[in-house]
């Protein structure tokens, strides 16, 4: 197999690829990597490529998959006007780019893996949310939708397209539980708001078997046949795409979700960051710390994927680097 990654050296891209390269090692399989860049010099292991985007321009290079992974972090800094259009160009360009070498590929990948998140979904309170659910329009909602249309214009031309909305992912190595490390190591951790707001989380050893479930069984079984399950999307032809919510299958909300952690670090959580804090601190971007999302990963369970931490006590319990 041929992959190549956007977002590959990030948090979930190396991840996806040392378990891919482990998997391939053990069933003593062909794999080739390909991370793309805008840095050449970017480091990266040995058994990795490297590809720039201006390379990706003019390569005649074939790739059975393609998981687009690229985005800046929206919870990495407020939501001014400049930073929106930072988050919707840094998604916007590299999957232009992808769609460019596809249109021009003779020999076009097999799947698309394209990057959202449960954000798509907009604000719903503790309403329970299936790939099938409608959205409620805000700045998450459109950043993403925005994201998922540019993405489904590979079936235009014969790919494939598998979504994959992603939800809060857990692992000490960066993401929302690698910043929340330090505080509450230092006994200042505590809930957000009441608490009572639902967090749909997901292990990134889950979200890294889920991708790969997703890869392998769209490479075995769909093919370009069209299809008709809940989690299908509309295409203007008969090439599939379908969604999956990356997502545990036992949401927690923000009270337990601070207290397994002070839990996991023998540590205190008497601290509370009352709403108008929150609000007045991070403005519109708030939403994303005070209103919950009950997001659940019914496409990937009816798909056949069994979750190896499905609880978020053993998502903590059983980290591996």
């Amino acid at each position: 197999m041929d992959i190549l990654i956007s977002g590959g050296s990030g948090f979930l891209g190396s991840a996806f690829s040392r378990e891919l390269m482990e998997r391939h090692r053990a069933q003593n399989k062909a794999l080739h990597i390909t991370w793309l860049t805008r840095d050449s010099s970017q480091k990266h292991p040995t058994d990795i490529s490297m590809m720039t985007y201006d390379e990706l321009a003019k390569t005649d290079k074939n790739f059975d998959v393609i998981l687009n992974l690229a985005g800046a972090g929206i919870a990495d800094s407020r939501w001014s006007d400049e930073r929106k259009e930072q988050l919707l160009a840094s998604r916007v360009k590299p999957t232009e780019s992808i769609l460019a070498f596809v249109e021009r590929s003779s020999t076009k990948p097999r799947l698309l893996v394209s990057g959202s998140a449960i954000g798509w979904y907009g604000t719903q309170g503790d309403k329970p949310l299936t790939e099938s659910s409608d959205y409620e329009s805000d700045f998450s909602h459109r950043l993403c939708d925005d994201w998922e249309q540019l993405g489904l214009e590979a079936t235009k031309y014969g790919v494939p397209v598998a979504i994959v909305r992603t939800g809060i992912v857990i692992h000490p190595d960066g993401g929302m539980l690698g910043k929340l490390l330090t505080p509450f190591k230092m006994g200042v951790g505590g809930q957000l708001g009441d608490g009572k707001q639902i967090m749909s989380w997901i292990s990134r050893e889950d979200w890294v078997g889920a991708a790969i479930f997703i890869i392998e069984k769209h490479l075995a079984d769909y093919g370009n046949t069209q299809i008709t399950a809940d989690n299908s999307l509309k295409t203007l032809n008969d090439t599939p795409a379908l969604v999956y919510n990356l997502t545990a299958p036992n949401p927690v909300t923000n009270h337990t979700f601070t207290k397994e952690l002070g839990s996991w670090l023998h540590r205190p959580t008497f601290f509370t960051l009352p709403e108008f804090l929150l609000k007045l601190m991070f403005v519109e971007m708030s939403t994303l710390l005070i209103d919950g999302q009950k997001v659940l990963p019914q496409a990937l369970q009816d798909a056949g994927y069994t979750f190896k931490q499905p609880t978020f006590k053993q998502a903590l319990e059983e980290q591996k680097s």
